[in-house]
């Protein structure tokens, strides 16, 4: 009978075990949380993916959920739709300045958070309204003509162009060699909505305040100088580029330069990690944009930051998105994808890279940056769905579709229907 009661006994203890392991199982899953996270920097899905795992061994109970959107993608559209069907992402990613302020009613102040005071001066603008911080800059970002010292060389091309007419000649010697010499991705329009017309407005004396008299009215693209100028460095790369430009993707684009096909092509240092991925033995650097012969007005690459990490206010998981935000910038590892998976240019005064961590394009940037040699990024500050228009006009122009006059006229117009006071 003991022998009886204490084999039940023991039974029971092991039951009850069982049951309150269960129980801490069922605890546990349910303490999970989920950070949902949307971007558009799609050239860095796969290293975000490698961070996910470090992040969620290092942190029980937490759950990191990536989408990439962009490339040919209307991230923007995207974005929106998954608000308007009440699948609101934590995280997300904002240009800055007018897109900023678009979402401003969803965006948590970030200004108390830990890694605010490291930030560099030049970042903060954009995400910054009456001295509150909205967003956690990305990097630092610049563009110009990316291109390839291998095949200058094989074309004979010894000094580096400083004016449209050297950039022309190069583009003859290329040509003559058996290269294309510039790759073209006029199908996407942030090729041509945002960086290509980026340049007219950054060669303005005060390109501020031109947007400024643009909104105001007081001011105009037609008959403008420099947008004359600017039309001819367009013509330039029609002309010498490769075939069916307005059918050709940002990935195409990419592939063509990094196969060795084209030497040249309109893009900035994100452009790394895809290239090294075809080919990590191209010999890399980056041409500024010249529109005119006067050399003074050239050397300069146009910088700024791409995008921002913001943080969702109505998020049910919005203390741990910010936790993670910051160990992203402060932690030894999150350092260490910042500059040697992503390729960024840091916009952090504590986080430091090289040349070898962020790629050839991603020094010529720092330097560049160093140096003050830079043209302002202004596209952010258009109206709102202004840059798809201005990209219409111009791939209509490319087309054969419209002229130069009538391309101008069509931006005053698309600006004029668009501006904000």
């Amino acid at each position: 009978m003991k022998k009886t009661a204490l084999l039940v006994i023991s039974l029971m203890v092991l039951l009850a075990c069982t049951l309150a392991g269960c129980g801490n199982t069922k605890a546990q899953q349910s303490e999970t949380k989920t950070i949902h996270i949307y971007q558009f920097k799609v050239e860095i899905s796969e290293p975000l993916n490698k961070l996910k795992a470090e992040y969620e061994k290092t942190h029980p109970g937490i759950k990191l959920d990536i989408q990439s959107v962009g490339g040919g993608t209307d991230y923007g559209a995207s974005l929106k739709a998954k608000f308007a069907s009440g699948d609101q992402p934590d995280i997300f990613t904002n240009e800055g300045y007018q897109d900023r302020d678009t979402w401003l009613e969803y965006l948590e102040d970030l200004s108390d958070q830990p890694w605010v005071k490291d930030l560099d001066d030049f970042a903060r603008k954009p995400m910054t309204v009456n001295g509150k911080i909205y967003g956690q800059p990305m990097n630092l970002e610049g563009f110009g003509f990316v291109y390839n010292k291998d095949l200058f060389k094989k074309a004979g091309i010894t000094k580096l162009p400083q004016t449209i007419d050297e950039l022309e000649e190069a583009a003859k010697r290329l040509k003559a060699a058996g290269i294309i010499p510039f790759a073209n991705g006029y199908a996407e329009w942030w090729v041509l909505g945002n960086h290509f017309i980026n340049i007219p407005f950054a060669r303005q004396p005060n390109p501020e305040s031109y947007v400024a008299d643009l909104n105001k009215g007081t001011a105009r693209i037609p008959g403008n100088p420099v947008f004359d100028q600017w039309v001819k460095l367009l013509d330039l790369t029609i002309k010498y580029g490769n075939r069916n430009p307005l059918t050709t993707d940002y990935n195409t684009q990419v592939t063509l330069f990094s196969t060795g096909k084209a030497a040249m092509m309109h893009q900035g240092n994100w452009t790394q990690p895809q290239m090294d991925g075809i080919n990590p033995n191209l010999n890399l650097g980056i041409l500024p944009a010249p529109i005119d012969n006067d050399p003074s007005t050239g050397g300069r690459l146009a910088v700024g930051v791409a995008s921002n990490w913001v943080v969702n206010k109505n998020s049910p998981v919005k203390q741990e998105a910010k936790e993670f935000l910051n160990w992203l910038v402060t932690s030894e590892t999150g350092k260490h994808y910042i500059t040697k998976e992503f390729k960024f240019v840091p916009a952090f005064k504590s986080i430091t890279s090289s040349d070898e961590t962020t790629g050839d394009l991603g020094a010529e940037i720092s330097r560049h940056v160093r140096e003050g040699k830079i043209w302002s990024w202004n596209f952010q500050r258009f109206p709102k769905g202004l840059n798809q228009d201005l990209s219409s006009s111009m791939q209509a122009y490319i087309a054969g579709v419209i002229t130069k006059d009538e391309m101008l006229q069509q931006f005053q117009g698309a600006w004029d229907n668009l501006k904000y006071r």
